[in-house]
């Protein structure tokens, strides 16, 4: 048996996307990344496919081919591409697909710390199409739970009359659609680890979402959409999710954490979503089409380590106990009893208080966030050094501008330690309503803490 055989009987009935990586290859170059993108390949086999064709392939830099005077050889191993169903749709919206790579090419850069691994054009127009073609979006309300991917400008263009709300941790990303679709998409702030924006629970009819690939961000993202919808068994999450077939172990954690949430499986689309990386699981996910059931009413959010990079993945470990401490002596040096917290702002903290508060996960928008929704004479709050609020005079500024109607704020950088600052905010003589009441409603229906950062400026006036 050749080395190549070998790869292939490895590979058992799923061989199909190697047979296709040998037809594309006989058809000339190549790059290695859309090699993995268009078979949907795990690049760990995609190298082992290489390797086993040894001199009969040729490389140029990234670029690969199978020598035209080898092909006839591999034959016996190609097979014909599967039509994609929805290709005669998109080849008739080329000019949306250009949009769309416009689209794409200027979103802001994806946070690693936040799973942000971006979906091709060809994606997002496939998804929207797929969308428009199952339900009415004429009545239904759809709401994305992140979008970074931009589905929903995608949506906007194919239905002008679609009822669209986004919710992201990203306050970029939610800039970013507002000023591209001229805030016809509705956007809220929101860590989903820590609730729904007060308006969002129990008021949509479908739900979509590219969630963090663990269980744990699965199944917290599942169970936020089960609270979205207004009739969860008349409601349909849709979710995105891959992994390698090398680990089947890892889809049946997720799998079973879906099914433990309540989550029927309409339906799970191959291959669905195809990414410019994530190669360890092919560059692809399958789309799940998930349908709640009566159980899943009673689903709720958890806190937690959701992520697979970053402070916040799933093996990080905790802040360490000297770095606390640190900060509760920097919080209480007026010799106030000092009140530790962690990372949540799902409700305001009582007025008189003085808070320390552990933010040395913090992605970006917690820093903000929770000096809205702290109510305190003091406050002290450990970040990293390399917060993007802290970064240079101009960002510290902002957030400074801000929050000048309820705290006058010190930036300590480097401190305790080169990895980490604390921020120490001291209540004003008389303190704004608006931002000591940032969890009313407002007439729009909104409250102030779920807004997006460019429209609290807005708002605030600064």
């Amino acid at each position: 048996m050749s080395s190549l055989d070998e790869v292939f009987a490895d590979h058992g009935a799923g061989v199909r996307p190697l047979r296709l990586a040998i037809t594309l290859l006989s058809h000339g170059w190549l790059q290695f990344d859309e090699l993995i993108r268009a078979t949907a390949a795990p690049r760990r086999s995609i190298e082992e496919l290489l390797g086993a064709l040894d001199s009969d392939l040729e490389r140029d830099g990234r670029a690969a081919r199978i020598r035209p005077a080898a092909v006839a050889r591999y034959a016996r191993y190609s097979v014909i591409p599967v039509p994609d169903a929805l290709e005669t749709q998109m080849v008739a919206q080329s000019e949306l697909l250009a949009t769309l790579r416009k689209y794409v090419e200027a979103v802001p850069p994806a946070m690693a710390a936040l799973d942000h691994v971006q979906a091709t054009p060809e994606t997002v127009l496939r998804r929207a199409l797929w969308l428009d073609a199952q339900y009415d979006l004429g009545t239904a309300r759809l709401l994305f739970l992140g979008d970074h991917d931009l589905t929903s400008l995608a949506v906007r263009a194919l239905r002008p009359d679609a009822d669209l709300t986004v919710v992201d941790l990203d306050d970029r990303v939610l800039e970013y659609l507002d000023t591209v679709s001229g805030r016809s998409i509705t956007t809220l702030h929101a860590d989903l680890r820590i609730g729904l924006p007060a308006a969002v629970p129990g008021s949509m009819d479908l739900v979509f979402s590219d969630p963090p690939y663990t269980p744990e961000g699965m199944g917290l993202f599942a169970s936020r959409g089960i609270q979205a919808l207004r009739e969860p068994t008349k409601g349909r999450i849709l979710l995105a999710y891959g992994y390698s077939p090398r680990h089947p172990a890892l889809g049946a954690q997720v799998q079973r954490e879906l099914a433990t949430q309540g989550l029927t499986f309409e339906a799970i689309l191959p291959d669905f979503n195809r990414f410019t990386g994530a190669q360890a699981i092919g560059s692809a996910a399958d789309l799940y089409v998930c349908q709640p059931t009566a159980k899943a009413k009673k689903s709720r959010g958890g806190k937690g380590k959701i992520y697979t990079h970053g402070p916040q993945s799933v093996e990080s470990g905790g802040t360490k106990p000297a770095l606390l401490e640190r900060l509760r002596e920097v919080a209480g040096d007026t010799g106030d009893t000092v009140e530790m917290r962690t990372a949540d702002w799902s409700v305001p903290t009582s007025a008189g208080k003085t808070v320390a508060i552990d933010l040395s996960a913090d992605p970006g928008p917690w820093l903000l966030r929770v000096l809205l929704a702290t109510n305190a004479e003091r406050l002290a709050v450990l970040v990293p050094n390399a917060h993007a609020d802290l970064g240079n005079a101009e960002s510290q500024q902002s957030l400074t501008r801000l929050v000048s109607g309820k705290y006058t704020l010190r930036f300590l950088r480097s401190t305790p330690d080169n990895k980490h600052a604390i921020v120490t905010a001291d209540a004003v003589e008389a303190p704004a309503e608006l931002l000591t009441k940032a969890h009313a409603r407002r007439e729009d229906g909104h409250r102030l803490i779920d807004l997006p950062r460019h429209r609290l400026a807005e708002v605030l006036g600064t």
